[in-house]
């Protein structure tokens, strides 16, 4: 463990073995930091706040900090992030609320380049990336593999499934479905991330059936209930299509389309 002199670590928080803090870092109470991270200069973390293992956060971000909603009132909340994330410089990810269950998640092995802003209450899956300046507003999911391009922003309650890719600058302010790109001001749908899978190991078979499903919930014209009646009769060949039918189901905010 390699804490720096002018690093201010509270003694209620717990720091792991290997952990190196850089100068003029602060660490506050009820702050749980696991084996092998390294948080670099200027770092400020407050509790309750617990990070998993190799964690590399980058100079200035702002980690655990009160949740920007008026309805705050000091109430008990936490952030929780997973391993083997890397959190670029200058970026703010605030801690729960009460109306929203009280806890920010984060998973494990994620992406996270500057100036990026996590708001209250969201949950981020694993092995998303995040360019500079993408936005999350409060009590937003993100799925795994998930891509958001910079200054993009994500309205509240939104939902974006696995593997979607939200282009640059785009403003989202309803639900996308796995595997789907999305780009504009407001965002529209642009076709599958197919790249995105090629890269996680989609072979043709799987990304074909998701492009045909895309094609019935996107091109087809048909209204939402009768698309989502050609979807199920897909699925039963196809695991991927259920995930979008499934998300689809469970999508509380309007659908993106």
């Amino acid at each position: 463990m390699a804490i720096h002199p002018s690093a201010v670590v509270d003694r209620s928080a717990r720091i792991g073995a290997g952990v190196a803090i850089g100068p003029y870092s602060v660490i506050g109470a009820e702050v749980e930091i696991g084996d092998g991270c390294r948080i670099d200069s200027h770092v400020v973390i407050d509790g309750p706040t617990r990070l998993g293992a190799d964690n590399r956060i980058h100079a200035h971000a702002v980690i655990g900090g009160d949740p920007q909603d008026k309805k705050y009132r000091g109430e008990r909340s936490e952030l929780v992030i997973g391993a083997r994330n890397t959190i670029r410089e200058f970026c703010t990810i605030n801690r729960g609320t009460a109306d929203g269950g009280g806890v920010t998640r984060i998973g494990d092995d994620n992406w996270i380049m500057a100036y990026v802003h996590i708001a209250h209450d969201c949950d981020v899956g694993n092995g998303t990336v995040f360019a500079n300046n993408a936005t999350l507003a409060g009590h937003v999911q993100i799925g795994d593999f998930a891509i958001l391009g910079g200054f993009s922003g994500i309205h509240q309650f939104c939902k974006i499934g696995a593997h979607a890719f939200i282009g640059m600058g785009s403003l989202v302010n309803a639900d996308v479905p796995p595997f789907v790109m999305v780009a504009g001001n407001y965002a529209k749908p642009r076709g599958i991330n197919a790249e995105g899978l090629r890269r996680h190991g989609f072979d043709g078979d799987r990304i074909a059936a998701i492009k045909r499903a895309y094609r019935t919930l996107y091109v087809a014209g048909m209204p939402l209930a009768q698309a989502r009646e050609k979807l199920a009769e897909q699925y039963a060949q196809a695991v991927d299509v259920k995930q979008m039918l499934d998300f689809i189901s469970g999508s509380e905010r309007a659908l993106l389309r």
